[in-house]
């Protein structure tokens, strides 16, 4: 199906038109941090070999790490207190051998690991792309493309700081405290203890502070969401900026979104950054409650000095894990507000799914018919009513009738853009709802006002409306669309890069493109909305003659406000507020001298429709 800038024209329309929200349902505001965690868990699912490994990794380097402050213990007790120089020697070798290792398994976890998170994060950015794709136009019209464009970068990439980079540490410092704990008790039960009154005051405030800090780095990400989207709209519409001179306004704009961002930042990041100096406090009185108990044990005779050592180093050891955690937890809550952002649109709904037993369509003759058809974008504020039309084979119908009155609504209800509300729509007496979605579109060929270029080159830019096409059908459709001419005269003919949007053309130039597109995809229905409104008269003229051959034997809706082009239309519907007032000929609604009479007569005297 050749579709131009559906997204873009959805956007107008929701602008002017009201908005159904039953279409595919509300989008629930995420607010669960353990939902995220597992919607991360799943993707990290498939990579159990990797993620073992990695933590077979962490449990030997943490080992490692606890063997350390132990043979040092060791080294006081036995062989610095006794003067023996050659133990001394060895256990010091021992010890160099243990850091090694623990860095080179360090080392270890952290390359697979990078691997392992990269590997899920591929797998997520294209499992939200391609949700992207099957989601219906109703999402988008809700959903502006900056606010999307951050949760595809600024998300992921949230994501993947905690992910790549953060897990091992997590592992490793969850792993260390816990095996620390375990030796300081088969040490000294009474020192263990001891230590341990500060783990009630660190989880105590850990938890205190997750609870304000989680929000705000919600928070945060919405509103960087909320500033692409006015980056986005500014610089797609830089044009309509300086015509109508409202820089300084755009920028007001920017800067208010900007400021909020700095605020969110700001208390998002207050409330984690408590935890560095508080587990600075904690440390330094670990140590002193250590070091004063265990000299007091020491004098008794109840403890040796290296076992004191050995706690000490283990107690600060244990309040490192902390700090850590500290230092992490801006990632971490960022990445589970960006996962909670990110799984908000993969569980959205897709489209509705095509009937179990949806029809395939071999070829068509092309009749349309509309059967008491209701809908509405909002319940309560319908949009069509009650509307019965008839396409015969190889017509031409016109739609007519001022703006808001619903000529593109009823293209989208045919292409199932979206889903009518009750009656039914039928092509070649087959209902469309039990048609394949894909079938269905193939079989149309849409060209909107709004032109929708890719940056390519034109020859793949025309040759979107069927990709199987060869250069010589390139060529004979950019012909009939009367496009061949001016393209040869770009600096590499058929082979020139397009802009983005196609902005290096005129606007006529991508619309001859875009008609071009429609021809080659060689659709069984042409739907022509406002296809030449962007042209001047003269090119108009050279463009309808092509038309009117594309149209022969083919079903076509043509929605124009220059009525002069529809003249040669087998029937043209009139519509006003979403509903047929006539239909007839051309001649025959000028000769009734009604509604289309008043429409045709006033567009002749320069009113504005």
């Amino acid at each position: 199906m050749s579709y131009q800038s559906s997204h873009d024209t959805g956007v107008i329309r929701a602008a002017i038109q009201p908005r159904r929200p039953g279409a595919m349902g509300k989008i629930e505001q995420a607010r669960d941090p353990r939902r995220a965690l597992k919607g991360l868990l799943r993707y990290l699912a498939p990579f159990k070999i990797g993620l073992a490994l990695v933590l077979l990794c962490v449990v030997i380097y943490t080992l490692l790490g606890l063997a350390g402050p132990y043979l040092m213990g060791v080294a006081i007790d036995r062989y610095i207190a006794t003067q023996q120089l050659d133990g001394l020697t060895l256990i010091a070798l021992a010890m160099l051998t243990v850091y090694l290792l623990n860095n080179l398994f360090q080392a270890v976890a952290a390359w697979v690991m990078a691997t392992v998170s990269q590997s899920a994060l591929k797998r997520m950015r294209q499992d939200l792309f391609q949700h992207l794709q099957t989601l219906p136009l109703s999402f988008f019209d809700r959903n502006p493309a900056g606010e999307l464009m951050s949760r595809l970068t600024n998300d992921i990439d949230a994501i993947n700081q905690a992910v790549s980079q953060n897990v091992t540490s997590l592992l490793a410092s969850v792993l260390s405290m816990v095996g620390i704990v375990i030796a300081m008790f088969v040490l000294d039960r009474w020192l263990a203890l001891t230590a341990l009154l500060v783990v009630p005051l660190m989880l105590g405030f850990a938890e205190f502070v997750a609870r304000y800090t989680r929000r705000g780095f919600r928070e945060l990400q919405k509103d960087l969401g909320d500033l692409n989207s006015v980056m986005e709209e500014a610089i797609s519409g830089q044009r309509v900026v300086q015509a109508f001179r409202r820089n300084e306004s755009v920028i007001e704009r920017f800067r208010a979104h900007n400021q909020q961002v700095f605020r969110a930042g700001v208390s998002a990041n207050s409330y984690a950054l408590l935890l560095m100096p508080l587990t600075s406090v904690l440390g330094n009185f670990f140590v002193i409650v250590i070091a004063g108990l265990g000299g007091w044990l020491a004098l008794q005779g109840l403890v040796t000095v290296g076992i004191i050592a050995t706690f000490i180093t283990y107690g600060q050891n244990f309040i490192n894990p902390l700090r850590q955690l500290a230092n992490m937890y801006n990632s971490i809550q960022a990445a589970l507000a960006g996962a909670e952002r990110v799984f908000e649109i993969i569980d959205t709904p897709s489209e509705v799914d095509d009937a179990p037993n949806a029809a395939l369509l071999d070829s068509i003759r092309g009749d349309v018919r509309f059967y008491h058809v209701d809908f509405e974008y909002q319940r309560g504020t319908p949009i069509i009513k009650d509307m019965s039309l008839a396409a015969n084979a190889g017509e031409i119908v016109a739609l007519v009738g001022p703006t808001g009155a619903g000529k593109t609504t009823i293209i989208n209800l045919l292409s199932r853009f979206y889903e009518i509300n009750s009656g039914a729509i039928t092509i070649d007496g087959v209902d469309i709802c039990d048609i394949k979605k894909a079938e269905l579109r193939r079989k149309l060929g849409v060209v909107l006002q709004d032109t929708f270029l890719f940056s390519a080159t034109v020859m793949e830019n025309i040759r979107y409306g069927r990709l199987d096409a060869t250069d010589e059908e390139v060529i004979a459709a950019a012909k009939m669309a009367d496009a061949d001419h001016f393209i040869r005269q770009l600096p590499q003919g058929y082979h020139t890069l397009l802009s983005e949007r196609g902005s290096n053309l005129s606007q006529g130039q991508r619309q001859l493109l875009a008609i071009a597109r429609a021809i080659l995809a060689d659709p069984s229905i042409l739907i022509l909305d406002e296809a030449t409104s962007s042209v001047d008269t003269r090119t108009e003229a050279r463009i309808q003659k092509a038309l009117l051959r594309l149209m022969q034997g083919r079903t076509s809706f043509v929605i124009a406000h220059r009525l002069s082009t529809i003249r040669d239309a087998d029937n043209v519907i009139v519509i006003d507020n979403g509903e047929i007032v006539e239909q007839g000929t051309h001649q025959q609604l000028l000769d009734a001298r009604g509604f289309y009479h008043r429409l045709y007569v006033s567009q002749f005297k320069g009113q504005q429709i």
